[in-house]
């Protein structure tokens, strides 16, 4: 049985791993611009730290691993990391959340190594609005998401902020293209963390309304997806693409979550709205033993949150999303 169970009873059998906080776009909603603050080295979790770590989840009931940054594709080696995560007993999905900037050189040697599936940040195919949210180039992206479908790394699933005035009526050009390849949709609403997601607000689309505006253009039928997150699907009616509706203001899914996250230095976060946390990294380099860290991630466990407080008190996160992982 599985010792990972919350106070609520919910059971955490996923974990989000942090490999670093650096990434090579510049998201205004996720890092502020000129933002330098991140961790040395010296203070990220080594690989063997990381094994250790997810061995001992492993026997305790952790099923699922999401690797994140930042960008996590701009730490060296991470192929290693999914080759020593999928030899872990317990551990049956692995994937990784990535802008693919550089997914067209990896694509290949992740998916021999045992990823299963990859999530990619896009907000627009257009390539003056993705230079102004990113300030990077589409076409990189584009090129990574081709490479890991040649690859037969699947699913794909594309992630898509909703900004009002920015991308939001970008949606339907996105539907497309993903039914054209075969990939999932991912609609997500703007969170408050940090200044740059606070700063966000005035940006924020109500998904509801985008779901009803998209069920008066294609054919929607309610659906689901194998995975641990949390988005609500439909499917697009003689095609193979989804739409996940991930709503964490107008109709949060607190009461199923089952994930926790790890950031680079080794802290665990509880919850993406609450600044719970517990650090394991001093644990882990003063030596202590696997059962010490079991009573350790136990303890860890007990200061889960029932939920977010993203509307209540939006000024409590004061990280920002690339500082979490995400």
């Amino acid at each position: 049985m599985s010792s990972l169970i919350d106070p609520f009873g919910r059971k955490i059998e996923y974990l989000r791993l942090s490999v670093t906080d650096r990434c090579d776009l510049r998201c205004f909603y996720c890092m502020p611009p000129g933002f330098k603050d991140f961790e040395e080295p010296e203070h990220w979790l080594t690989f063997d730290e990381v094994e250790r770590v997810l061995g001992v989840m492993g026997e305790m009931g952790l099923e699922r691993l999401r690797i994140t940054g930042g960008e996590p594709l701009v730490r060296k080696n991470v192929t290693d990391l999914v080759g020593r995560a999928r030899a872990i007993d317990g551990i049956q999905d692995i994937s990784l959340s990535t802008n693919a900037t550089r997914m067209d050189k990896h694509a290949e040697p992740l998916k021999a190594a045992g990823l299963d599936r990859i999530n990619v940040s896009l907000d627009t195919l257009d390539p003056e609005t993705f230079r102004e949210i990113t300030k990077g180039k589409v076409e990189k992206v584009i090129d990574g998401l081709m490479a890991a479908k040649a690859a037969g790394i699947g699913p794909i699933k594309i992630n898509m902020v909703m900004m009002k005035g920015i991308n939001d009526d970008h949606v339907e050009d996105m539907v497309h293209f993903c039914m054209e390849h075969g990939f999932t949709l991912r609609l997500i609403e703007t969170m408050p963390m940090g200044d740059t997601g606070r700063d966000a607000t005035d940006l924020y689309v109500d998904l509801q309304t985008v779901k009803k505006r998209l069920a008066e253009r294609f054919d929607l039928v309610p659906s689901v997806m194998p995975g641990g997150g949390p988005a609500r699907y439909m499917k697009v009616a003689g095609s193979r693409t989804r739409i996940g509706f991930i709503t964490p203001i107008s109709q949060h899914f607190c009461e199923t979550c089952n994930r926790i996250r790890m950031s680079v230095d080794g802290t665990l976060y509880m919850c993406l709205g609450q600044e719970h946390n517990y650090p394991l990294r001093p644990l882990l380099r003063r030596g202590i033993p696997d059962d010490e860290l079991k009573e350790a991630l136990i303890s860890a466990i007990a200061l889960k949150p029932e939920r977010h407080e993203f509307v209540e008190k939006p000024e409590q996160v004061i990280r920002f999303m690339s500082m979490t992982g995400g």
